[in-house]
């Protein structure tokens, strides 16, 4: 296992640019596959979690030719020309990969078995293998289809009438995609919205799609490719950035071309609310996801209440957003946090205890995590428990510590921000 040392840096005046988003690179790999015509993906996030979404496709016969840039032609196969994969497709870590591409495998006549590595076999899939099942699809697996490996025959799909139990943005999506190749329109609805970034890419790829929180699919919608889809910087990977710009004296930092999809901006308007200094620039609203710059500099913050219904426009944000609480002016009250619990760790679990270990005066009752500040921080040896989100954040503290942090197990980061340790590596330390 990696480890990264790190010690308090200098203040930062500086351009950042995050690598791109992953929700929406995996989404245009996934309909570029499966629409008629040829599409180039720019910027396209090559971090281990897309690749694999990438490979899978690869392996049912879609052409995928890698260019210079980050920059991918795919040569889509139709709704229906996707071919059985010579062997089990292996998903690595992913969690997006394995449930959205689960919704798309319940539309084939073959059979496939999706695997992934130890952390993602013990993530439930049963949301969304039972409406899968309620729909037509055969699915196989351990406690009830709940856990990977996973066997799966589709085809002869009938419309689904849904009712998410919690918003969820890959459930969703997983029930849409499935819905594209069944008999009758699907309606999904959620309690609240969560992201929605494949009902844009949907729209994108001029199938009928609406924003709302009732979402209608009429299956045998073809998608038809766009010719090119640029994929915006990453606004939950530019969140630690955005972090050390508030939270690190003297300092300023700017991420370029940021998306901005207001289905994600609850870290931003919550961090506002917080007193942070943030502003929001050269905002593109016209393509299917806006984007913008975003310049984050020192302040001071105060203590706020995250209602549960604020959550899911934030939810990959918690924990850098937990350590920012600890330099906030009084108690700081996070709720409704249940769906970290089983994220690619019990993310609760490794945020508290790495942030506990580093000075934070953190605590957790229930979904609720309750941060009181302002912290000061201190060195140790770190654990990310194989959390990407958990590292960078422990990292980002680090930055902020007096005496050398050691974060442990940090080869996770790889799945959404290869870059991230060398960016830090290059500020100047005191």
């Amino acid at each position: 296992m990696t480890s990264v040392n790190i010690s308090r840096i200098l203040p930062v005046k500086n351009q950042i640019t995050p690598p791109a988003d992953k929700s929406v690179s995996h989404r245009a790999i996934m309909l570029a596959s499966i629409a008629e015509g040829k599409t180039t993906v720019k910027n396209f996030l090559n971090a281990e979690d897309c690749m694999c979404t990438l490979r899978a496709f690869e392996s049912m016969g879609v052409s995928v030719t890698k260019n210079a840039g980050n920059e991918l032609l795919v040569t889509g196969v139709g709704l229906r020309g996707l071919s059985k994969p010579r062997k089990e497709i292996y998903l690595g870590n992913s969690g997006t990969s394995m449930r959205l591409l689960l919704g798309i495998l319940a539309g084939q006549e073959f059979e496939t078995v999706l695997t992934g590595d130890d952390s993602l076999s013990k993530r439930p899939m049963k949301r969304v293998t039972q409406p899968l099942i309620s729909m037509g699809a055969k699915i196989e697996g351990a406690d009830n289809a709940n856990f990977a490996p996973l066997k799966i025959k589709g085809g002869g799909l009938k419309a689904i009438n849904y009712n998410l139990p919690m918003p969820s943005a890959q459930v969703k999506s997983c029930l849409m995609l499935a819905a594209l190749y069944a008999n009758g329109t699907s309606i999904i609805t959620e309690p609240q919205k969560s992201r929605d970034h494949t009902e844009r890419m949907f729209r994108l790829f001029k199938i009928n799609c609406p924003l709302g929180s009732k979402i209608s699919v009429t299956g045998n919608s073809k998608p038809i490719s766009p010719g090119e889809i640029i994929i915006p910087a990453d606004i939950s990977s530019a969140a630690f950035f955005i972090a050390l710009g508030v939270l690190l004296p003297d300092s300023q930092i700017l991420i370029k071309s940021c998306g901005v999809n207001p289905t994600r901006t609850g870290f931003l308007d919550v961090l506002k609310r917080m007193g942070a200094l943030i502003d929001i620039t050269n905002v593109k609203a016209k393509d299917y996801e806006p984007y913008a710059d975003i310049i984050a500099q020192t302040s001071k913050l105060k203590s706020t209440t995250i209602e549960a219904e604020e959550i899911p426009r934030m939810i990959d944000e918690i924990p850098i957003f937990a350590l920012l609480a600890a330099f906030a002016q009084g108690e700081t009250i996070i709720k409704g946090l249940s769906e970290l619990r089983v994220k690619e760790t019990d993310r609760i679990n490794s945020i508290v205890t790495g942030l506990s270990s580093v000075g934070v005066d953190i605590k957790t009752k229930e979904d609720t995590i309750i941060v009181r500040g302002p912290s000061k921080l201190k060195p140790a040896r770190v654990q990310s428990f194989g959390d990407h989100r958990t590292a960078m954040t422990l990292i980002i503290a680090g930055c902020l510590s007096e005496g050398e942090t050691i974060v442990e197990d940090t080869d996770c980061i790889d799945t959404s921000f290869p870059a991230f340790v060398e960016i830090i590596s290059g500020f100047k330390k005191r």
